[in-house]
């Protein structure tokens, strides 16, 4: 099998072209704990300015300014107070814009992923949970695949073409892609940002049921 690193010029294209080309790449990370990856299968857009939903809607501050600075960085924030999650940012350096990566098929650590999913602050039955979740389910949504991945804002910036946090290309083909709302926004919702693997059951649950029923009524 060839791997290849995606290199910058990957990213600095247009949002809406990088996310649909992002489902069958494969996100690893490096820790001290193990290495841990996962295919891409779920993705979001956020685009600019003039986006509602995006975090620089309105303008440059010190918490977005990763999405203003070079292609090929992670951009990662807490959410809520209660997930991290992990964006690469995309365009040329100066235009704000990064793709939420929403659901992840597991590939390397799974046990690693369940321990730290156990471990997870809104994990409940954590027990229950390191037994009975598929393994298919442990980064279905964007804040489980940085509870399963180990991703903090300690790799706020990283640089995507390092050792720690990067993409690599495993010629894995991604299957239909499908694309939708984003989901968990109150603004912004017309824009059909979100793009998934449609039969692929470690996309979020209410995108993998829906892109079913489609298929099964066609």
């Amino acid at each position: 099998m060839l791997v290849a690193r995606l290199p910058r010029a990957f990213y600095v294209r247009p949002t809406l072209a990088v996310a649909p080309d992002l489902l069958g790449k494969v996100l690893v990370h490096r820790s001290r704990a193990g290495v841990t990856s996962g295919i891409i299968v779920e993705v979001e857009a956020y685009i600019g300015e003039s986006d509602p939903a995006c975090h620089a809607a309105p303008g440059l501050t010190k918490r977005n300014e990763p999405m203003y600075g070079p292609p090929g960085h992670a951009y990662v924030y807490l959410n809520y107070g209660v997930h991290y999650l992990v964006n690469l940012v995309t365009e040329p350096k100066g235009f704000p814009a990064a793709v939420l990566i929403r659901a992840l098929e597991p590939l390397e650590g799974i046990p690693l992923m369940r321990r730290r999913r156990s471990r997870s602050r809104t994990a409940r039955g954590a027990g229950r949970l390191a037994r009975e979740v598929p393994d298919y389910a442990l980064c279905r949504g964007p804040g489980n695949v940085t509870h399963a991945m180990g991703i903090t804002l300690r790799q706020n910036g990283l640089d995507l073409l390092a050792d720690e946090l990067y993409l690599d290309d495993r010629g894995v083909r991604a299957g239909q892609v499908a694309w939708g709302p984003r989901i968990g926004i109150s603004v912004g919702t017309d824009r059909h940002w979100r793009c998934y693997v449609a039969d692929n059951p470690a996309v979020s649950a209410g995108a993998w049921a829906r892109a079913r029923r489609e298929s099964a009524s066609g």
